[in-house]
Order: C-alpha cells, then structure tokens, then sequence
C-alpha cells in the first residue's frame, strides 16, 4: 500500500471508521429535498466533522473549491430514473485521476447486482480500481442486490447482501455500501465475509431518525464500520444534528 493510499484511508476512515454522507443522488433524480441547498447542507455536514461526502464531479469541483474540504469522494456512476428499462444501469462517467484533479480524496463506484446490465457494471467497477491502484486512491463500492436476475440462495439469510460485500471486496474496493440485512445476525454474516470496512446504506426516507440510529447501533454491534447515508441526512431539517447523532455511535463520541 502506498503512503498516499494509506494516508487518504486514515483520513477517510480514522480508526477504520466513518460517517459518509453521500449527495449523489440528484443526478439519478431531482428534485431532491435538501439538493436543492447544497452550500448550507455542506457547510453543516462538514462543521458536525463528517468523515467524508460523496459526490458526483460537478458539485465537487465547485464544493472543493468553496470549501476547501479534503474529505469528498467522487461518485463516477450515473443513471436516471429516465432510462427505462436501463434505470438501474451505471454507467462510468469520471477516472480516477479526474477525481483527483478536481480534489478528491477517494472514489466511488456502483454496481447493482442482478441487474441485466450486470457485467458492464463489473467491467467498470475493475477499470476503475485499475486507475485508483495506479494514483493511490481509496475505492468505495456501492454494491446492491437489487436487480431482476438475483439469485437467492437457500443458505444465504443476508438475501444476496454477503455476495455484495464480498465482490467490492474481490474487485479492489478498500471500503464497501451496503443495505442493511434487518437484523444484527445476518448482518454479521456480512462483516464476516470480508476483511474491509463494511458501511450501510440508509435508503429512502422513512420512519424516524431514532430508529435509524438504532439500527445504526445493531450494526456497530454486529461489526460494521459505520454508515454511508445520504437523504436521511441531507433531506434532514437539521443535518448538523444527525451528523452528530451518528458521530456519536459510530466514534462512540
């Protein structure tokens, strides 16, 4: 591992832990609660000491520049909710080296398994750990079973979510997004599966922000590393706040 890798890990994961707030999500679809005030949601997640914000080149050009945070990941995959039957399908749309000129401190892939584009999406989540190998980038990957072609194994009671962990793990990513399982048992069987720091995703917007915290507790307590939560905390009327909360638990602060 190189000196720039190990350095950018440590920044983005101190202690092998994060609290990571992706604001993708507005290329996918918008409007978006929360998007639509990028500067004051940024300011407050950075001022509450998130460990990192993933974003797509755009918005970190321009936020690297404002707020001269050395904590944004590049997100370099991108789809709309206008493509059909090819909504799930991400497509590669930054290098690594791009990321890194625009001032990014790690990268960040997707791939949405059972997805009939499947392979495509495997195809570019290896060029892109190829490029972030050569320029000493962390790679996060965002690994979903989701797609109309998942095959459920009778054994597996994290319904596919393992095998997501365990491709980011085999394709070079360094920290892996997943969804939660339901319950800490079969999330374990996730942690277990791999020797990288295992993040979880929040999904969309529901219930209350207490019960997010609890289930971010179960999966503490079961061997995550931390979360990787986006609306629930933009989309927030106080997102200084539940980056704290999360803090909290995931640093035990």
């Amino acid at each position: 591992m190189s000196d720039g890798l190990a350095e950018r890990l440590q920044r983005l994961l101190p202690n092998g832990r994060g609290v990571w707030i992706p604001m993708d999500h507005g290329l996918s679809g918008y409007p978006e609660n929360g998007l639509d005030k990028m500067n004051s949601v940024i300011d407050s997640i950075i001022n509450a000491r998130a460990d990192a914000i993933v974003c797509q080149k755009g918005v970190l050009s321009e936020q690297a520049a404002r707020t001269g945070f050395k904590k944004f990941v590049c997100h370099v995959s991108a789809s709309t909710a206008h493509g059909g039957d090819n909504s799930q399908f991400k497509v590669k749309i930054a290098s690594a080296s791009e990321a890194l000129s625009r001032g990014a401190a790690g990268v960040s892939g997707q791939i949405n398994l059972g997805d009939v584009n499947e392979p495509e999406m495997i195809r570019e989540m290896g060029v892109l750990t190829s490029e972030a190998h050569e320029v000493g980038m962390p790679v996060l990957g965002m690994v979903y079973p989701r797609g109309p072609n998942l095959v459920a194994l009778p054994n597996d009671i994290t319904g596919g979510v393992a095998h997501a962990a365990r491709v980011a793990y085999e394709m070079g990513c360094h920290v892996v997004k997943v969804p939660w399982t339901g319950n800490a048992e079969s999330f374990r069987k996730v942690c277990e599966a791999v020797p990288i720091p295992v993040l979880i995703a929040g999904g969309p917007s529901g219930g209350t922000f207490d019960e997010t915290l609890e289930i971010v507790r179960y999966a503490m307590s079961a061997g995550g590393a931390g979360v990787c939560m986006g609306r629930q905390v933009f989309g927030a009327k106080d997102p200084f706040t539940c980056v704290h909360a999360l803090r909290e638990i995931v640093h035990e602060e």
